[in-house]
Parts: structure tokens; sequence; C-alpha cells
């Protein structure tokens, strides 16, 4: 399932629908999402998904979040990027979604790692 069709189901959901590595991947490699890590920086620098940016939850604000592309945030194991989703979602953005299985998941797949 593709970011933007994940993106239209949210709409009166009461869950939010798993994000597919394939997916995910795919978006990352188009740069057809923004990819947003929660993590602190010195994790961020340890390795991160290429082309992400670096939004660390201890001073989340999803005012701050880029527009113009659906926005996917990761952490390392899915925890602090759906407390950051659930921030973005009280602020409005309905264009947020986070990867469970974070940065742990992503490097378990094969997906590219950047420094």
């Amino acid at each position: 399932m593709s970011i933007a069709s994940l993106l239209s189901r949210l709409a009166g959901e009461t869950s939010i629908p798993a994000l597919e590595h394939d997916a995910f991947q795919e978006a990352c490699l188009a740069q057809t999402c923004h990819v947003v890590d929660v993590r602190e920086p010195h994790e961020f620098a340890a390795g991160h998904i290429p082309h992400a940016q670096n939004h660390p939850l201890s001073t989340f604000d999803p005012a701050r979040l880029p527009v113009g592309k659906p926005v996917v945030l990761v952490c390392q194991a899915g925890g602090r990027s759906a407390r950051a989703m659930q921030q973005a979602h009280a602020h409005g953005r309905t264009d947020v979604i986070h990867y469970l299985p974070g940065t742990g998941g992503w490097r378990a797949q094969g997906g590219p790692v950047a420094m």
C-alpha cells in the first residue's frame, strides 16, 4: 500500500494502518515523502534512513515539520515516533504517519543507512 493511499484511509479511522516496509522504502528512494527521525542527535548520527531530517522527540514541535509531501516519522522501534505522530495529529497534521518497525526494523530489512 502506498503512503498516499494509507493517508487517505486515515480519515475517520480509529487506528493507524501499518506502513509496509516495501512501500516505505519505495517512497524513500523516490523521495515522495519527508522522513523525520525523532531519535536524539547522537542516535541519528550513528546511522539514519537516507534523506531523513532529525527532529528529536525531546524538542519536538509539530509546527516545524516539513510540508508539501507526506511525513513519515521514525525512531528506533516505534514508541517515540508514535508519540510524535499523536502530537502532530493533535496539531491538525493529517499527512503524518509513523513507521512502526523504526530504524531497527529498517536495518533488519536491509534498508540503506546514512551516517
